[in-house]
């Protein structure tokens, strides 16, 4: 899962203990949270647009998915017309804070990591905010953000 640490940061997770991802506008981004997040499932927490950019820590999904209500609320920036009460458009999922890296794992080394090279976050032009992670690639990551420097 994504996030500008500008907006919402892994410190700021941190220091809340569980929130709702909310704000998602991207219709791909939200079936992964409505169809194939499941409480429970880990998260990798990426910090986007900063630099560098890359995984910073972990989270866990907290609560299923559920409406999103950013979408009906006329002055979210997140609002949104056409989603209604009775017929929500947008979905989110409520996570919880599991770890702080000890080091940030920055998008080039993992480009350069052997075993991510199908990594969602890695392709050129892909922005999604929720992507999917094979479990061998989780489990890669999580190597690097423990380790202290590499």
């Amino acid at each position: 899962m994504k996030s500008e640490p500008d907006a919402f940061s892994i410190d700021d997770l941190a220091r809340m203990g569980e929130s709702p991802w909310d704000g998602v506008r991207n219709f791909q981004a939200r079936n992964f949270m409505r169809d194939q997040m499941e409480v429970g499932d880990p998260v990798l927490f990426y910090h986007s647009s900063t630099n560098p950019p890359g995984v910073a820590g972990l989270a866990r999904v907290s609560a299923p998915a559920h409406p999103d209500m950013t979408a009906f609320d006329p002055n979210s920036h997140y609002h949104d017309p056409k989603s209604k009460i009775e017929s929500p458009r947008w979905m989110m999922v409520d996570v919880a804070f599991v770890e702080k890296f000890p080091r940030l794992v920055p998008l080039a080394e993992l480009r350069e990591t052997p075993g991510l090279e199908n990594m969602l976050v890695i392709k050129r032009g892909m922005r999604l905010s929720i992507q999917p992670v094979t479990p061998e690639e989780f489990d890669i990551v999580v190597t690097l953000g423990r380790a202290r420097q590499p």
